[in-house]
């Protein structure tokens, strides 16, 4: 009875996580599709960005059914265990079993569309950096998106602050760089401020989608 006590008691707290984490996910799936205007309103503002970006949004659907399944195993995993219900448990573990058969076919898929993903991506960074060069402090649309995006996920440019040499921004400001590109520093945001500080990329964020 001892190891039968054990057994239950890492059943309800194992699916009670898969159920805190189902309800986090989907709270987030719930938050992109909300909030879905500003990240096309960015893209919008980028020309020649690849348009299948624009699918990309749709992993709002994705967060939201697989947020949703969670809590489902998660209940039923809790439940089943604390009421010791062989029907709940059933349940519990087929679900499991056709998500782990989803998972490897979704592993297959990324492997066959990596390529495609890669490619989408380095479109999409040469429109950015283009985006920037011919508009980052000429435009004040442009520029206030751009400052908006990098002041909330507090990053500098799509790649490096190189994106900004030759920006309108950058020619009239004598060769500095936006203040996000170099946080926390008092005085000009020069080529060796820049360089001396480690802030993340907008494209990051994208790399490590895709990967």
């Amino acid at each position: 009875m001892g190891c039968f006590g054990f057994l239950k008691a890492m059943m309800v707290v194992f699916n009670g996580i898969i159920f805190l984490a189902g309800a986090a996910i989907l709270g987030v799936g719930i938050w992109v599709k909300v909030d879905s205007g500003s990240v096309l309103s960015f893209l919008g503002q980028i020309e020649n960005a690849p348009a299948e970006l624009s699918q990309l949004l749709n992993v709002g659907y994705l967060l939201i059914a697989i947020g949703a399944l969670l809590l489902v195993i998660g209940f039923l995993g809790c439940c089943g265990a604390v009421k010791e219900s062989k029907c709940m448990l059933l349940l519990f573990f087929v679900i499991v079993l056709v998500v782990f058969i989803a998972e490897v076919a979704g592993a297959v898929v990324i492997l066959v569309f990596r390529p495609l993903a890669d490619e989408l991506f380095t479109k999409f960074g040469e429109a950015a950096v283009k985006n920037i060069r011919k508009d980052y402090g000429k435009d004040s649309d442009v520029t206030g998106l751009w400052n908006s995006t990098m002041n909330t996920l507090q990053c500098c440019g799509f790649y490096n602050s190189s994106d900004f040499v030759g920006s309108p921004y950058y020619d009239k400001y004598g060769q500095l760089f936006p203040p996000q590109c170099c946080p926390g520093r008092v005085g000009p945001c020069n080529q060796t401020v820049a360089d001396s500080d480690t802030v993340c990329a907008l494209g990051q964020c994208f790399a490590n989608f895709f990967q």
